[in-house]
């Protein structure tokens, strides 16, 4: 035997279950939905079915590089964009951030590290020792 159950989206009306019976000693029922394929079977005799309880869909977040200079502490500054009628918007004014290979006198290699403009010149100034010690970056796991 073979029923079917359908569902109303506003003005539209989709079908989207069929069950089967089987019949057997027990009676057992199968759900398929038309609109993932999946099939569940279930027990229609039980009184008080189990809800089925769906986990919740976490989303899978990506590691994002911060636009912050780990060297200077520099990050985004929020100012206004002045119109010509002087109409003020929030907006983010980012840090000059660069990718740059430098040269690591201490490990003998080349660091590739993202840091400012500002950065680089006082690395340029002072040495990429100095600057990393004063700022607690760690070279050696980059």
């Amino acid at each position: 035997m073979m029923t079917t159950s359908a569902v109303s989206f506003g003005n539209n009306f989709a079908q989207c279950f069929t069950k089967f019976n089987t019949s057997s000693s027990k009676e057992l029922s199968f759900v398929t939905s038309q609109l993932s394929g999946l099939r569940i079977s279930f027990n229609p005799s039980l009184k008080s079915p189990t809800p089925i309880v769906a986990s919740p869909i976490i989303p899978v977040l990506k590691p994002v590089a911060r636009r912050v200079c780990p060297f200077t502490g520099k990050k985004a500054n929020r100012a206004n964009k002045v119109s010509f009628s002087n109409h003020k918007t929030k907006k983010l004014q980012f840090v000059n951030l660069q990718y740059k290979r430098i040269w690591w006198e201490a490990g003998k290699r080349f660091v590739k590290l993202r840091l400012s403009t500002k950065a680089l010149k006082t690395i340029e100034k002072n040495g990429l020792d100095a600057v990393a010690k004063k700022a607690g970056v760690d070279l050696r796991k980059k």
